[in-house]
């Protein structure tokens, strides 16, 4: 399987395990009550670690699915290479890195982690042209 498909399979575990603990800290700042009920309710607003990952589980939203279509087109159009695999790969352990250092407010690096992100996946587009 090509690398660029075994990152887009772990990118895929990443935003689940991503959406789990989003879940799990929402549930214990607003309680099981809200997580099992309808959710009509207004709510006050995530703090915390809670808000951050929150943030950046969107975040994750925003950007996955660019990554995802970058590379299925390169595999779809025979364009992979060792470019296309390390903007996989960028992309992947970048997003890795970027839940902890956002949910523990880390300035800058984290900026760093998503611009790199970001470049992962500009690499794989740019094989495209």
């Amino acid at each position: 399987m090509a690398i660029e498909l075994q990152m887009l399979a772990w990118s895929v575990v990443l935003g689940l395990v991503h959406l789990l603990l989003d879940g799990a800290l929402k549930t214990r700042q607003r309680g099981l009550k809200w997580n099992v009920g309808a959710r009509d309710a207004v709510v006050p607003p995530l703090d915390g670690v809670a808000a951050r990952v929150n943030r950046a589980w969107l975040n994750f939203m925003e950007t996955f699915p660019f990554f995802a279509a970058a590379v299925l087109a390169v595999v779809a159009a025979g364009r992979g290479d060792a470019d296309t695999a390390l903007g996989a790969q960028l992309y992947f352990w970048a997003r890795v890195a970027y839940i902890p250092l956002y949910a523990a407010g880390v300035p800058y690096l984290r900026s760093v982690a998503w611009a790199v992100s970001l470049w992962g996946i500009i690499k794989l587009v740019s094989a495209l042209f």
